[in-house]
């Protein structure tokens, strides 16, 4: 049997917002851009619903690996949110 490779986390899903309640929705999913320097400070560069990138502590994710499909879908989708409308 075939098993699917999950790609690396580069989405997490947000399990505390209470301090930033406007910019965060609880159990949604967030697309997390790479950024080591905040990693070390125990951050995460998160887009969003502002639709800009901020830093958040890590500890209001839970990182998810998905399957490499599921993965490209969404940051296609994520990618024509973000495009503006015309």
């Amino acid at each position: 049997m075939k098993t699917r490779k999950a790609t690396a986390p580069h989405f997490a899903i947000c399990v505390d917002n209470a301090e930033y309640p406007a910019s965060l929705e609880l159990h949604r999913v967030y697309r997390v851009l790479p950024d080591k320097d905040a990693e070390r400070d125990g951050d995460l560069r998160v887009v969003d619903e502002s639709g800009e990138d901020y830093l958040y502590p890590m500890d209001f994710f839970v990182l998810i690996a998905l399957p490499r499909r599921t993965a490209d879908t969404l940051s296609r989708s994520y990618e024509r949110r973000m495009q503006p409308a015309g």
